[in-house]
């Protein structure tokens, strides 16, 4: 299963993604694999060893549970809409009061298109192979 990452912005509670349609299956099996792996590999584990009562966690009602169980898309069918969605996403940690400007949310793939610095995931030019996008938020 291949599909293209055009853009990402990690928050605390959720992702926005702005992905390729996979090559095979759909964009609703590419989301069960990544929140999958995302939950086993990372969250749960760290969740699981930390078991000390005297610390809050984030998942404290429901540690099986790390994602919401749908998420949202929105078909991207022109270069405006894909530039506005990738604004909407660059934007998000400033509107939150995360940070004060886009370039200094880490988890977000603004620097890669602001000043062609690889960021955390691999961004591929959109385009390049005709796919259609799509815009995820999880």
């Amino acid at each position: 299963m291949t599909f293209t990452v055009i853009g990402y912005v990690v928050m605390p509670e959720h992702i926005h993604l702005l992905l390729s349609e996979p090559d095979q299956g759909d964009l609703s099996r590419v989301m069960q694999v990544l929140k999958q792996r995302v939950a086993r590999r990372r969250v749960l584990t760290a969740v699981r060893r930390r078991q000390r009562p005297d610390q809050a966690s984030l998942w404290d009602a429901d540690p099986e549970h790390f994602w919401q169980r749908r998420f949202y898309d929105f078909n991207v069918w022109s270069e405006h809409k894909r530039i506005e969605k990738l604004r909407y996403m660059h934007r998000n940690p400033v509107r939150r009061g995360l940070v004060l400007e886009r370039e200094q949310w880490s988890w977000s793939s603004f620097r890669f298109y602001a000043y062609h610095e690889p960021g955390l995931v691999l961004i591929n030019a959109p385009g390049s192979a005709g796919l259609k996008t799509r815009y995820t938020a999880a």
